[in-house]
C-alpha cells in the first residue's frame, strides 16, 4: 500500500538504546531509536525492508510518499478460549471459545538453561506498556556485579509493549525490542513475540485463559 509519512511518525523523541540494563534504567522511556524503526513497527517490517521497498526515499521526512506492507484495517480477534505454544514449531496458536483456530504467530521460547515449562497453565493477567524489573539472579547469562534495575516502558523495553503473566512463576508471554529475531533465536524461557503480535493477542485474551505449552 502507499503511505505518506506523517508529522507524528517523525516527531520522536528518538534516541539510541544502550545495551547495559543500568544505562537503560537511566532513560525516561525506551522509545524508538529512529523514525525508520517506528515506521517498521507500524507496518510490521524491518527498517531494512522499508528501505529496499523505497530506494532513494527519506524515511525520516514528513510528507514523503512510500510503499509499505498493507497491514492496516485488520479486524480485532474474537475472544480467545485457549493458547497453544509449540516449542518445536516455534509457533503460538490461538483458539476461540469453540476450539477453532483464529490466529497463529511465530515465537521464540526457551533454552537449555531456561527451558520452556511444558504443561498446562493459565493467564494471570495482562500488563500493557509494562515497567520491567530486572533481577540478574533470574538470568544465567547476567554479567558479574550487575544489580537489580527498573527498566522504563516503551517498545524497546526488554519485554516490549505487553506482558501476559502466566500461573508459572516468573514466566510469561511478552513482546520484544528485536522483532527480527523472533522464531530465529531462543529466549530466557518465556514466550517472546513481536510487539504487533502481542498487541493483537492481549486484546483477545483475559485472566483465566488456558495456556498449553508443548514440545
Amino acid at each position: 500500500a502507499s503511505y505518506t509519512i506523517a508529522d507524528a511518525d517523525v516527531a520522536g523523541p528518538f534516541q539510541p538504546i544502550p545495551e547495559d540494563m543500568a544505562d537503560k534504567a537511566k532513560l525516561p522511556a525506551l522509545g524508538f531509536s529512529s523514525a525508520a524503526e517506528a515506521l517498521g513497527e507500524k507496518f510490521h517490517a524491518s527498517p531494512k525492508l522499508l528501505a529496499r521497498l523505497n530506494p532513494g526515499k527519506d524515511l525520516g521526512r514528513a510528507g514523503e510518499a512510500i510503499i509499505v506492507p498493507n497491514v492496516a484495517g485488520a479486524p480485532p480477534l474474537p475472544k480467545a478460549g485457549k493458547i497453544v505454544v509449540d516449542k518445536n514449531d516455534r509457533t503460538l496458536t490461538l483458539f476461540d471459545t469453540a476450539g477453532k483456530v483464529i490466529a497463529q504467530y511465530p515465537v521464540s521460547s526457551g533454552t537449555e538453561n531456561d527451558p520452556l515449562p511444558i504443561g498446562t497453565w493459565k493467564v494471570n493477567g495482562v500488563s500493557k506498556n509494562p515497567t520491567f524489573h530486572y533481577n540478574p539472579k533470574l538470568f544465567w547469562d547476567a554479567e558479574p556485579g550487575e544489580k537489580k534495575a527498573r527498566i522504563p516502558p516503551g517498545p524497546n523495553n526488554p519485554v516490549g509493549v505487553a506482558w501476559i503473566d502466566l500461573s508459572k512463576e516468573h514466566y510469561g508471554i511478552h513482546g520484544t525490542p528485536i522483532p527480527g529475531a523472533i522464531g530465529k533465536t531462543q529466549s530466557h524461557g518465556c514466550i517472546r513475540m513481536t510487539n504487533w503480535s502481542i498487541a493483537a493477542l492481549t486484546d483477545s485474551i483475559a485472566a483465566g485463559t488456558e495456556v498449553l505449552l508443548q514440545e
